[in-house]
């Protein structure tokens, strides 16, 4: 890994010598411009509208030209001689929390590693430091030629180094966010929260790759050996949401969908429930008023059948005992 910068991390009397290495290496293929005739490359010259002469490098210098017309020139060696005292030496301004940083001032990522055996000792001091009291060091630094705020933190046991905009660099947002009258409901908090905990499980952002860089590649080893070009549609986005509920139960159906299975479209899954729904109540209904009905009469019916074996049981026990007393009278009568 080439080493972009050496210096040192400077904090009160401490100093940490240190070398900077680039964190990030961005990906693609390098395309270069051609003319479509002939496939011919394009090549850019440095010619001087003044005198229409082509200008080698070393003869171009740096221009400014104010509202008037004027231009100041000032050659490479003027600029190298300005005076920048964090040209070498990562300056530490302050140590702070971590969220009073926003994001949007990160630029570029710089891994930093010691100088030399040496400077082990210091650099592990102030690893040690920030991570235990789970703060950041802003500090400046010139990096090719100009001068930037950086954020010192840790990362694994390695410092790290992000460039950051200066904050007047950072545009006001001004009347962007929507109005604050707008609310949302608390079961559509909740589908959301369930949306994103279906959408999170089991992400692994190390199988991320570039589509279109993959696209792009098939693209031209299609053109290099003659083949048909390879044709992929990308799916349009969404132009608009009649229901969010829908929308939201839609979007959780088709994240938990197994592959292959087909989806459907909110307004067709909010109509199938509302349809549901409706069809469960009118059954509901018709099923209970019959049985009410049908529970009376067979409640009345079982009444009556009751009481009429009751009724007929009394009857015939009460003729029984007429007869065996009639039985037992006559039986006395014929002994006298």
């Amino acid at each position: 890994m080439r080493t972009m910068w050496k210096g040192a991390i400077g904090f009160g009397l401490v100093s940490v010598p240190v070398r900077l290495y680039a964190a990030v290496q961005e990906h693609g293929l390098r395309l270069h411009q051609v003319h479509d005739k002939d496939g011919g490359r394009i090549h850019l010259k440095r010619v001087c509208e003044a005198c229409g002469e082509q200008v080698d490098y070393e003869h171009i210098a740096k221009g400014y030209q104010d509202d008037e017309g004027h231009t100041a020139v000032v050659t490479q060696d003027e600029l190298a001689g300005l005076p920048l005292p964090s040209k070498k030496l990562i300056d530490v301004l302050a140590f702070v929390d971590s969220g009073r940083i926003d994001p949007l001032q990160l630029s570029s990522g710089y891994y930093l590693a010691p100088e030399s055996a040496a400077a082990n000792k210091p650099y592990v001091l102030l690893r040690e430091t920030l991570k235990q009291t789970e703060r950041v060091a802003v500090t400046k630094i010139a990096l090719r030629t100009r001068e930037s705020l950086a954020l010192l933190r840790v990362h694994g046991d390695l410092l790290t180094l992000h460039t950051m905009y200066w904050p007047d660099e950072i545009r006001d947002a001004g009347d962007l966010a929507p109005p604050s009258s707008v609310t949302v409901r608390p079961q559509e908090l909740k589908m959301a929260t369930s949306l994103m905990d279906t959408l999170s499980e089991e992400f692994d952002l190390e199988e991320q790759e570039d589509e279109y860089e993959i696209a792009l590649g098939e693209l031209i080893n299609a053109h290099l050996s003659d083949r048909p070009v390879p044709k992929k549609e990308t799916a349009p986005a969404p132009d608009n949401v009649i229901d969010l509920m829908a929308a939201l139960q839609a979007s959780i159906d088709s994240a938990a969908r197994k592959p292959g299975e087909k989806a459907e479209r909110p307004g067709r899954t909010a109509k199938k429930a509302a349809a549901s729904g409706k069809s469960a109540r009118s059954t509901a209904k018709k099923s209970a008023a019959p049985q009410k009905r049908t529970t009376g009469k067979k409640t009345a019916a079982a009444s009556t059948a009751s009481t009429g074996r009751k009724a007929t049981a009394k009857t015939t026990t009460a003729k029984t005992a007429k007869k065996t007393a009639a039985a037992k009278k006559g039986g006395r009568r014929a002994a006298s």
